[in-house]
C-alpha cells in the first residue's frame, strides 16, 4: 500500500500457476486504491497518454509522467509515443476517446504480444504506424486537462535485445514443481518474459511463474529441468495475428 510492500496477514500460499506475487485478498486490497482500477482518481501527479506498438495492434494507455518509459517496457511494447500530458481524469477521458473514436484497444493479450515478437516489422514501419495513429488522434476534439505534444517515437527493440528476425521459442516453461532448475543463456528479455538458449533449444520463461518460489543459484553446467511444453510458433502466430 502507498508504495510499500507489506507481508500477507493471512500468509496465504501461492499456487504453482500463480502469475502474481500477491494472493487474491492482497491483490483486491491493492486495487482498492489503484490508478489502473480507477479507484485512485485523486492522484495529483501529471499523467501521460501514450500509444504502444504491438505489431498489428496499436494500443492506447496512460501512465504517470514521472515513470517515463517504464510502463512501456514493462508491457513489452515494440515502440511507443507519448501524445499528451495532464491530469489523471483528463488522461483517462482521452484514453476512452481514442478507444471509442479510433478503435484503439486499451489492452493487448499476452498471446498477441508474444506472437508480435515472432515477426516484428522494421523500426521505420513501427515509427510510421505510430505517427499515423497520433495524427488521427490529433484530429479529434479532446477533453480539457490534457496538453497535446508532438509525438516522439521511442523504439524499444534494442533495449530488449529483440532480433530483427524475431523470436521463435521451441518450448515454453510450465508452472514449476519443487526442485526444478532453470538454466540457460539469456538471449532476450522483454516485458515479463525471458528467452533462454538451452541445449534443447530456445525456451520462453514467463517470470511471473517464479512468484512465491524460493530460489538459489544453479550449479555450473546444470541442465534445464523445469517442466515445459513444445511450441509451434508459425501456427500460433497465424492464429493470434490473423
Amino acid at each position: 500500500m502507498a508504495g510499500r510492500r507489506l507481508a500477507c496477514p493471512m500468509t496465504a500460499p501461492l499456487g504453482p500457476a500463480s502469475r502474481s506475487a500477491q494472493c487474491r485478498s492482497c491483490a483486491d486490497l491493492a486495487r482498492s486504491r489503484s490508478v489502473a482500477a480507477d479507484t485512485c482518481l485523486d492522484d495529483p501527479r501529471p499523467f501521460a497518454v501514450y500509444l504502444a506498438h504491438h505489431n498489428a495492434v496499436i494500443k492506447v494507455g496512460i501512465t504517470a509522467a514521472e515513470r517515463g518509459l517504464s510502463r512501456l517496457l514493462e508491457q513489452g511494447a515494440l515502440a511507443s509515443a507519448v501524445i499528451s500530458t495532464g491530469s489523471l481524469a483528463a488522461a483517462r477521458a482521452t484514453e476512452h476517446l481514442l478507444t471509442t473514436a479510433l478503435g484503439l484497444p486499451e489492452r493487448v493479450t499476452t498471446a498477441h504480444k508474444r506472437a508480435a515478437r515472432a515477426c516484428p516489422p522494421p523500426p521505420a514501419k513501427r515509427a510510421a504506424d505510430l505517427a499515423a495513429a497520433a495524427e488521427r488522434a490529433q484530429q479529434l476534439t479532446w477533453p480539457a486537462g490534457q496538453t497535446r505534444c508532438q509525438a516522439q517515437v521511442s523504439d524499444h527493440a534494442g533495449r530488449y535485445g529483440l532480433p530483427q528476425a524475431g523470436l521463435h521459442p521451441d518450448a515454453e516453461m510450465l508452472p514449476l514443481t519443487p526442485g526444478s532448475t532453470i538454466a540457460g543463456t539469456v538471449t532476450c528479455r522483454i516485458g515479463t518474459d525471458i528467452y533462454l538458449a538451452t541445449p534443447a533449444g530456445l525456451v520462453l520463461v514467463d517470470t511471473r511463474l517464479l512468484a512465491g518460489w524460493p530460489a538459489a543459484p544453479a550449479r555450473p553446467g546444470a541442465p534445464f529441468t523445469a517442466p515445459c511444453h513444445s511450441r509451434q510458433p508459425d501456427r500460433e502466430q497465424h492464429d493470434v495475428l490473423f
